[in-house]
């Protein structure tokens, strides 16, 4: 078991702690109403506000409810953004500051998708809501981003979307791809702070209904048998995160056939850490590498860090 108090340092303590307050290691054993509940308290508690200029409105895309982000000058590029949250929690307001954060500091439009959410919509609702947004998305350059269960979505859209030219990149932000159990950071950190095996497993098993999804790239992009012809990627990941192995593998892939691929593994940062961007230096820095991920990629090409 890793010494957590020797990883962390005391401004993710302090995160960890007040996350706590709002949404408790053992959430997985509250009911599904009760856990979007504490998950939603515990993002507005950590909301940071919009940055000014930033132009917002909700509106349906391909049939799901959206929220768009516009910059004060007119962008050529979209970010596309599905939110994390295990497929079970999580919505527009979650990750509100985030994307106005990332409109801002980009100057892109940022496109966040209301995708519906398990154990109502299993999956491959999510998928088909998220693939509908991307078909019907504002004429453009794209740059796909999400986070966690979020990264899974835009994982499998550019793989399902591969030949299209309109996706400059995607930034995938600690995704779980589906990676295998017996990989270093699923046995290192099974236990680790912000989301634990037990944690993947509940969440797993309410997103596939509890059928077996081996095989299928859009359930699982790591269970792909073809990394070719994918965009410039970057893959940030938490340290202290089982789905760490994750980004690994995958830039691994990728590199292998030839593609464009970068994993940054984030030392001493857990699963989440998003929220704790104006509370803790390292995340403030690794957030930093988010936007300059997210500039280069909009050039179809892979940031200097």
């Amino acid at each position: 078991m890793p010494d957590y108090d020797q990883l962390l340092d005391d401004e993710i303590r302090a995160f960890l702690a007040r996350t706590e307050d709002f949404y408790p290691p053992d959430a997985v054993d509250l009911t599904v109403a009760e856990q979007r509940e504490v998950y939603d308290r515990m993002c507005a508690a950590f909301d940071a506000g919009r940055p000014k200029g930033v132009r917002v409105e909700d509106k349906v895309v391909g049939g799901v409810p959206c929220r768009i982000y516009e910059p004060p000058q007119t962008s050529d590029t979209t970010v596309f953004f599905c939110h994390g949250g295990g497929f079970v929690v999580g919505g527009l307001d979650s990750h509100d500051s985030i994307c106005a954060e990332f409109c801002a500091r980009t100057t892109m439009r940022v496109i966040a998708v209301n995708y519906r959410l398990s154990p109502e919509h299993p999956f491959p609702d999510d998928f088909n809501d998220a693939l509908a947004v991307f078909d019907a998305a504002p004429q453009g350059d794209i740059v796909l981003c999400g986070d966690s269960a979020g990264g899974n979505l835009v994982a499998a859209i550019a793989h399902a979307r591969r030949s299209d030219t309109c996706i400059k990149g995607q930034l995938l932000i600690y995704p779980g791809l589906g990676g295998d159990w017996s990989w270093q950071s699923y046995q290192e950190h099974a236990e680790a702070p912000g989301l634990t095996t037990k944690d993947m497993q509940f969440y797993m098993q309410i997103r596939s209904a509890g059928r077996e999804r081996a095989g299928d790239p859009t359930y699982a992009p790591l269970h792909d048998n073809d990394f070719a012809g994918l965009p410039p990627t970057v893959i940030i990941t938490a340290a202290c995160d089982p789905l760490a192995s994750d980004g690994d593998v995958y830039a691994r892939q990728i590199n292998a056939v030839g593609g464009q691929a970068l994993w940054r593994n984030e030392d001493g940062l857990v699963h989440g850490y998003l929220r704790a961007r104006h509370m803790s230096e390292r995340a403030r820095a690794s957030f930093d590498r988010m936007i300059a991920s997210l500039d280069a990629l909009r050039d179809g090409r892979l940031p200097d860090f």
